[in-house]
């Protein structure tokens, strides 16, 4: 690997999409199109712990673990240990579908925190967007598990234009014992975009300001919704350069900066215990499809 070199550089926060393959395949709403098919992609064991150590160095508070499914990566639990090991705190953004039981001692780690999608109250209104029967069954009874055990847990409800479901399905979360829950807008990226060419005027404005993604090929993206703007890959150089790069400032200008605007689902993390939420103008990261 060739390192070019470095230029200080703000970090705050730092997203990592760390397989493609989900259980599930949300029709019209996934952003990265995942599904049972989706590979772990390129990045190896010690890439992943290379940037997890790189993020820490730059500063970063916060990294986020995703996917796809990101409790499907054979190496995310020692992932999560690397990351709580150098300082930095975890959010891990799952669908709940399967959690398997080591994983729960993980989340109950204190610099654990956990996020997840809920869709309606209705379970075959849940399946359909999810596209997998069942998944409301499952998703609801982790949500159940989590508050049980005590797991900081946060959940977005997408707003795909049924308003009602939204607020029912936000109030059932409630009455469940989640007091991190509120309701999103649907990002047109992805399944979500109806086969529309991808546009920056479909982010919410704070990608690539103190935060970045790099997706399971070692491409360095704005964020995760914003996929389609990269610059560069930690596969090639270090995190410090890609984010130091003229390119890295090109793609970062290309994204209209919108005062007030909704942030992406689920809220633009880093959020529980620091700068981001639907109030907060902070840097921000996207939600599981």
């Amino acid at each position: 690997m060739t390192f070019a070199p470095e230029a200080p550089t703000t970090l705050r926060f730092l997203s990592l999409e760390i397989t493609d393959r989900c259980q599930l395949t949300c029709p019209t709403l996934c952003y990265a199109e995942s599904g049972p098919t989706g590979s772990h992609g390129s990045m190896t064991e010690d890439d992943w712990n290379r940037t997890i150590d790189e993020a820490a160095a730059l500063g970063a508070e916060d990294i986020q673990l995703i996917g796809g499914e990101p409790t499907l990566h054979p190496a995310f639990a020692r992932m999560i240990q690397r990351a709580v090991g150098t300082g930095l705190r975890v959010r891990v953004y799952s669908n709940l579908y399967r959690i398997r039981s080591e994983h729960w001692q993980v989340f109950e780690h204190p610099d654990v925190r956990l996020a997840t999608t809920y869709h309606s109250t209705v379970a075959a209104d849940h399946d359909a967007v999810t596209g997998r029967a069942g998944s409301h069954r499952a998703t609801r009874a982790n949500i159940v598990e989590a508050v049980r055990r005590g797991i900081r847990l946060k959940v977005a409800v997408l707003d795909g234009g049924d308003h009602e479901r939204a607020e029912r399905a936000r109030a059932e979360m409630q009455a469940l014992g989640v007091h991190d829950v509120h309701v999103s807008v649907v990002r047109a990226v992805g399944n979500a975009a109806g086969g529309a060419l991808p546009s920056a005027s479909s982010l919410c404005g704070r990608c690539g300001d103190q935060k970045a993604a790099v997706l399971a090929d070692g491409s360095v993206s704005v964020c995760e919704l914003g996929r389609f703007l990269t610059a560069g890959s930690v596969k090639d150089v270090s995190l410090a350069s890609v984010l130091a790069s003229d390119r890295w400032a090109e793609v970062a200008a290309s994204i209209p900066r919108r005062a007030g605007a909704a942030p992406c689902p689920p809220d633009c993390a880093p959020n529980d215990d620091s700068s981001c939420g639907p109030d907060n103008s902070g840097p921000c990261s996207p939600a599981d499809g």
